[in-house]
């Protein structure tokens, strides 16, 4: 029988399961890493050698990975142990700048409604709009969407702003204390940590090292978090059509980078296993595609393939598929 969404959920089962010691090693080849590169890029600025600042790009690639642990402990996935997943977490928010229990809360919202039309906006989704409903829109309601979706703000301005200011207040979670206690803590770990490496390193230092790496980081992971579910082909539906089972496999994408890459981000190019079943540890994953390699034909994209997604912003309900601003006119083939 062939396989569909849901009984690939069933044999996707014997992934879900945790190794402490492979979680301690990727989280120690990630760490080590990122702390020696950046020793060695205020080691050499010491010196006197700016050049050493294109060290921030690898480094904001491992902050990206290091985002990817607390991402896997936030679904309680990397560890078998819940606290071990909740405290890791919480430590590596503070590097990430991410409140890891209000934003693990906000990520599974992301999970329980992706594809789904009418339950956009919750979690940490990507605002994306139907054909109809922006050319609802007034002509200002317009230009503000264009200018979000705008390459400069999307992977630029936006993941600086989400990661340097959003996340410091909870400012849409006024009536829970919750948020408030996650984001006020990891701001004090955030003080803490920088004002020691201040003290340690300089202002000077600091500034020119740690605030690149993080726009990098932020840059990178909100790319990632782009294509993974803004593609040509993706899945969107109402609720009366949704699945769960059939948004993850066909509306999370395969990228298909190369090893090097799938490395640096944490395998979490395999979305579509992954919004399959959320317990699988990203360590697992290039396992699946091994042993069912018919997983690499879903929602496949190469790194050409994703930068032609830049343009698409719209989705359209009468294609079924996303679009780009200047395409959403195109008549609709007719089949003969």
């Amino acid at each position: 029988m062939p396989s569909t969404a849901k009984t690939w959920f069933a044999r996707l089962a014997p992934y879900r399961i945790a190794e402490n010691g492979r979680a301690v090693f990727e989280l120690l080849i990630t760490l080590v890493p990122f702390l020696a590169l950046w020793a060695g890029m205020w080691g050499l600025l010491y010196a006197g050698q700016y050049w050493a600042l294109i060290g921030v790009v690898p480094a904001g690639a491992l902050v990206v990975r290091l985002f990817i642990v607390q991402h896997d402990c936030g679904h309680g996935s990397y560890f078998s142990n819940k606290k071990a997943n909740d405290w890791v977490g919480r430590f590596i928010g503070i590097l990430t700048l991410t409140p890891y229990d209000h934003w693990k809360r906000g990520h599974a919202l992301h999970h329980a409604g992706s594809g789904n039309l009418d339950r956009r906006g919750m979690g940490d989704d990507i605002v994306t709009l139907t054909v109809a409903e922006y050319e609802a829109l007034s002509r200002w309601g317009k230009l503000k969407y264009r200018a979000y979706r705008h390459p400069v703000v999307m992977f630029g301005v936006g993941p600086a702003y989400v990661f340097m200011l959003a996340q410091r207040l909870p400012l849409g979670e006024m009536k829970r204390t919750k948020p408030w206690i996650s984001t006020m803590t990891t701001n004090l770990g955030v003080a803490l940590l920088y004002g020691l490496m201040i003290w340690g390193v300089g202002l000077k230092a600091f500034l020119l090292i740690q605030i690149p790496t993080i726009l990098v980081g932020a840059s990178i992971g909100v790319w990632m978090f782009y294509v993974q579910h803004q593609f040509d082909e993706t899945h969107w539906s109402r609720t009366g059509d949704w699945s769960r089972e059939e948004a993850a496999l066909h509306g999370s994408s395969y990228y298909d980078l190369p090893k090097w890459l799938m490395w640096v981000t944490g395998n979490i190019g395999v979305h579509h296993v992954h919004h399959l079943s959320s317990r699988i540890p990203f360590y697992h994953l290039p396992k699946i595609l091994k042993a069912h390699p018919e997983l690499t034909q879903v929602g496949r994209l190469t790194l050409w393939d994703s930068f032609k997604c830049v343009k698409l912003a719209l989705w359209c309900e009468t294609r079924q598929k996303m679009t780009s601003f200047k395409a959403r006119h195109m008549p609709v083939a007719v089949s003969a």
